[in-house]
């Protein structure tokens, strides 16, 4: 019976997962979620105090303690890095981690962004643009979405998401960040309270090095880790409205030997290089829909016109068939 208890805990635990709602427990203390905007609603903040005051060591001692001062100091706000042409790829992921840790970890335990893992991916930019205007501090989520925004712009750098499952003490530790590859190297953006649990140099030749060099700094702090969740390259096109594959692999660490581990992820790096072999169309901004006329109109667009004729009804397709279209050069027989 205690061994059927453990299996449904266990179940709903991954089904958690599934869902993406992993981040909102850290250790397995929830925290809540900023889901009416900025600035922050009245009920929001009151209750994000009352809950820093029943997890601060400190109690209500902190929230009077902060809360009654007038002139409290003035934090300085990070400004975004910018770089000259002649700035190498690994010196400007340098500094976009630099610039991410100087916002410092959010300890309030309430996230100030809400990220919703299926929102497109122009929809999660805007809440990164968001996070450099208020330069609020954050947590691991919203540092891989911010990391995503701030490599964009940097076509020769591959973005993937890299998440953990961990078990210490009886909890289960949820961690995220965001994997980089270029120059046949590897490498990861992030945040977390343990600096070696965050930011890797690019300097990794393969991805069982990269995930060897995590699995070493949860060693460190006696987790075991258990699994491994791995995504699709992130598009770089601004507008585009697809969603992030966040686990294209999913690698259960505790069940898999060393040299299995290895396998499975020399095959999703093989799967991350067929996605680059075969990029999506990029997706028009709302200016460039409205402006475009219909593909039939277009001369240099006979792949177009050829969906258009087979959607048509049969009637119309048995006159096209008798015919055929000379279009710069090209002959479409219908």
């Amino acid at each position: 019976m205690l061994k059927a208890t453990v299996s449904s805990v266990e179940e709903k635990d991954d089904e958690q997962e599934d869902e993406g709602e992993e981040e909102l427990r850290d250790g397995g203390v929830p925290f809540f979620v900023n889901r009416g905007g900025l600035p922050v609603d009245t009920e929001t903040w009151e209750r994000m105090w009352r809950h820093a005051a029943r997890i601060h060591p400190t109690g209500e001692a902190l929230a009077k303690e902060i809360r009654g001062v007038s002139d409290l100091p003035k934090i300085p706000v990070p400004s975004v890095p910018t770089y000259q042409p002649t700035t190498t790829i690994p010196q400007r992921l340098e500094a976009i981690q630099k610039y991410i840790r100087e916002l410092q970890y959010n300890h309030t335990g309430t996230q100030f962004f809400e990220i919703k893992k299926s929102r497109p991916l122009t929809a999660l930019l805007d809440i990164a643009k968001e996070m450099t205007r208020e330069a609020l501090p954050i947590k691991c989520l919203e540092a891989v979405i911010l990391a995503i925004y701030l490599t964009n712009n940097m076509p020769g750098v591959e973005r993937f998401p890299l998440s953990f499952k961990s078990h210490f003490s009886g909890n289960h530790f949820y961690h995220i960040v965001l994997g980089v590859h270029s120059g046949g190297r590897f490498g990861a953006l992030g945040m977390s309270r343990r600096e070696d649990l965050m930011f890797k140099p690019l300097e990794f030749r393969t991805l069982m090095e990269l995930v060897q060099e995590f699995e070493g700094a949860y060693r460190g702090y006696w987790h075991t880790l258990r699994k491994i969740k791995i995504g699709q390259y992130v598009s770089h096109d601004p507008h585009s409205v697809e969603q992030i594959e966040w686990k294209h692999s999913i690698l259960d660490v505790d069940k898999l030997s060393k040299e299995e581990l290895r396998k499975d992820l020399e095959r999703h790096t093989r799967d991350m290089r067929l996605k680059i072999g075969k990029p999506a169309p990029p997706s028009p901004t709302k200016d460039r829909r409205n402006s475009m006329g219909s593909p039939l109109k277009g001369p240099n667009s006979p792949f177009r016109r050829i969906s258009r004729v087979e959607r048509r009804p049969s009637g119309e397709r048995k006159v096209l068939d008798q015919k055929s279209a000379d279009i710069n050069g090209y002959q479409i027989r219908v």
